[in-house]
């Protein structure tokens, strides 16, 4: 561990899908909110599907939509599809079919 974000996201993605590591949600979830916490958008992104998965964290719709929301107004483009499903929904959030519309776009 030396600080670099993208390798940090890197292996939390590999502990999150297994195969090369075993996987481990806890594991994948706590790496991915270290690189959050330091701006990295696909760490933002998947710690908040991770949120609205419940998968190595407590499921939380309105905590998955934050996350994602952050990572969404950024230009992340997995996290603004993400965000137009939450919307959509009205998971985590309240239900907003045109702006869903719009980030569909």
């Amino acid at each position: 561990d030396q600080g670099d974000a993208d390798a940090q996201f890197r292996l939390a993605y590999c502990y999150y899908e297994g195969g090369i590591l075993p996987q481990d949600y806890a594991e994948a979830a706590a790496l991915y909110r270290r690189v959050a916490d330091q701006g990295h958008l696909g760490a933002q992104c998947s710690l908040g599907l991770a949120y609205r998965d419940g998968k190595g964290v407590p499921q939380d719709d309105r905590e998955a939509a934050r996350l994602i929301r952050r990572a969404a107004n950024k230009g992340h483009a997995l996290a603004q599809c993400e965000l137009g499903g939450c919307l959509e929904s009205g998971k985590g959030m309240p239900q907003d079919f045109d702006e869903a519309a719009r980030l569909y776009r």
